[in-house]
């Protein structure tokens, strides 16, 4: 089975929030995998909160995710997804996640519940870290 990470799984990680624990054994017992996109959010939460910019590119390789970029494909799927889910609020990142998944056939991993709610008309099987 592979997971498709979203930005607010991998930084409950890196941040030891409630969940981190779901998402560390995801990644030391299962195939994981982060939309470029996603990997672009967490760059910039860590800036925000003070991470140097020389220090960006090494910070996110320690997450042993592998980033998948971002292409044609994913960005038509990932626009596609706003009808479905503009009524819950979900942003480009939340929708480049979920597009990488459906097209991997894998599992969307998030800590935002909003995603349950969108996951079935979506077509994604979404596991919620908390």
């Amino acid at each position: 089975m592979m997971y498709v990470m979203d930005a607010s799984a991998l930084l409950a990680l890196m941040q030891g929030e409630p969940g981190c624990d779901v998402v560390d054994g995801l990644i030391q017992d299962q195939e994981c995998i982060a939309s470029s996109v996603n990997i672009a959010e967490i760059g910039t939460r860590l800036v925000d909160k003070g991470l140097a910019p020389a220090h960006l590119a090494r910070t996110l390789k320690e997450l042993d995710v592998q980033s998948i970029d971002f292409d044609l494909e994913q960005a038509t799927l990932c626009a596609s997804l706003r009808l479905s889910t503009k009524h819950v609020g979900l942003s480009l990142g939340d929708r480049a996640c979920l597009a990488l998944a459906q097209l991997v056939k894998g599992t969307a991993v998030t800590a935002d519940s909003a995603w349950s709610d969108v996951a079935d008309e979506a077509g994604v099987k979404v596991l919620m870290i908390r």
